[in-house]
């Protein structure tokens, strides 16, 4: 049976001592393993904006080619508004969920006309925007603007959850993380705890051994102490965390994705689309995604023809 941590004798006596403590290993920690993504090199809020979309539902690795073609095609808000949607939308293929690249089309146009084509940094502001919830607002406010706020993706979801050893509420998580971003560090805390959660405290395989967070993290102190298999993950279920996705293959994303990438290349006959998205023997199942991608915006119908945008 493994024993705690000898880092375990180190645990804080006083609430100022935690937060000291939390502060000065996971920023130590993160200042020799930190990341070098091409996001964190900008405050721009618009191109903060636009990787934390690029983000949502999406691996890093799969992002970063198309954030640095987008950073240098529509470098500002009013660029991108001036571009056509479907010059977005053929710039999104292959990252998955067009909705997104809709929405940043859209949330271009409505800080041009409405902010002066500035991103807003005010909270309500920011949730105005096209597609643009509570984690992405709160990324721009942290990273672009360095307002101390804490920012709750699946990894800081299930960081705080194993932290408190228990499943947290939406209410309880965003308040937690609120509550330990060191003042005036947002940006460096924020960034330290999402490199935390992809490279040690991850979700299939924890390296709690290694985890400077393990001296305070309930869960850790669990599974050191015991056979891991025998401690359930106060994570799973915790908000914030994702929850595994419906299989692609054959999935109307599949298909959806499919036509999509093939009106990138041009216009395609109404007639083609069943079998652009390999739905050749289920007419109505393609008519039916079709009419969703047309009343999403995200392709447009001209007599005989699909087009996108």
């Amino acid at each position: 049976m493994r024993q705690p941590s000898a880092r375990a004798d180190r645990l804080p006596h006083t609430e100022s001592d935690a937060r000291g403590l939390r502060h000065a290993e996971l920023i130590g920690w993160w200042q020799a393993e930190r990341r070098d993504l091409p996001w964190r090199r900008t405050r721009d809020p618009w191109l903060v904006l636009v990787s934390e979309v690029m983000l949502q539902q999406t691996q890093v690795e799969r992002a970063l080619p198309y954030f640095e073609a987008f950073a240098e095609r529509w470098p500002t808000p009013a660029q991108c508004a001036a571009a056509e949607l479907a010059d977005v939308l053929a710039a999104w293929q292959g990252l998955g969920y067009p909705r997104r690249a809709r929405n940043l089309w859209r949330t271009a146009t409505f800080i041009t006309e409405r902010h002066g084509g500035g991103v807003p940094a005010d909270l309500d502001d920011l949730l105005a925007l096209p597609g643009v919830g509570p984690y992405t607002a709160r990324a721009v406010q942290a990273f672009a603007f360095g307002i101390d706020t804490g920012v709750v993706d699946t990894n800081v979801g299930r960081i705080l959850a194993r932290w408190m050893g228990r499943r947290l509420s939406p209410r309880e998580a965003q308040r937690t993380a609120d509550e330990l971003v060191p003042a005036g560090e947002s940006w460096a805390w924020n960034q330290a705890m999402m490199d935390l959660g992809a490279q040690v405290c991850t979700k299939r395989d924890p390296s709690c051994g290694r985890c400077p967070a393990q001296p305070w993290c309930a869960w850790g102190n669990m599974v050191l102490g015991s056979e891991p298999s025998g401690q359930l993950d106060p994570a799973d279920g915790s908000a914030g965390v994702s929850t595994r996705q419906a299989p692609f293959e054959g999935s109307d994303r599949q298909a959806r994705g499919r036509l999509l990438a093939a009106l990138s290349d041009g216009p395609l006959p109404t007639e083609r689309a069943a079998a652009e998205m390999g739905l050749e023997h289920d007419e109505a199942r393609a008519r039916r995604l079709v009419a969703e991608l047309i009343g999403e915006d995200l392709v447009s119908a001209a007599g005989s023809q699909l087009r996108l945008g």
